[in-house]
């Protein structure tokens, strides 16, 4: 799990999700995250581990007014009910969120990392 730290330093630290936080989200939750040698770094996090990732990075909780939300919406003394709430409201399943991810693998890709593609919603079974 130490990768998915990596990850998200190097995306804070460089600022690529910079206006597309939705994107950011979207990848981690559904997508494939490999280095471009192949080294797995996520196949994909729950929002629990989404929201614990967040609050051990200390991502910026600005973030989350780039999806339209109202900041007393959000619990603001508790980092990971904030994440994990933004997550809830941010429409992840959305066709937007979908685009927005895919822009953000796009912009990755120089960086060396390789997104997989977006779930397709059809449910396994």
């Amino acid at each position: 799990m130490d990768r998915v730290r990596q990850f998200l330093e190097h995306v804070k630290a460089t600022q690529i999700s910079a206006g597309n936080f939705l994107g950011l989200l979207h990848i981690l939750v559904g997508r494939r995250i490999t280095q471009a040698d192949g080294v797995l770094i996520s196949s994909g996090l729950t929002w629990r581990e989404v929201a614990t990732w967040l609050k051990k990075v200390r991502w910026d909780k600005n973030a989350a007014l780039e999806l339209g939300l109202q900041k007393k919406a959000l619990p603001q003394r508790d980092r990971f009910r904030y994440w994990y709430n933004t997550m809830a409201l941010a429409h992840l399943d959305s066709p937007e969120a979908k685009l927005a991810g895919t822009r953000l693998a796009e912009k990755l890709a120089p960086a060396g990392y390789t997104i997989g593609p977006a779930p397709d919603g059809r449910k396994s079974g």
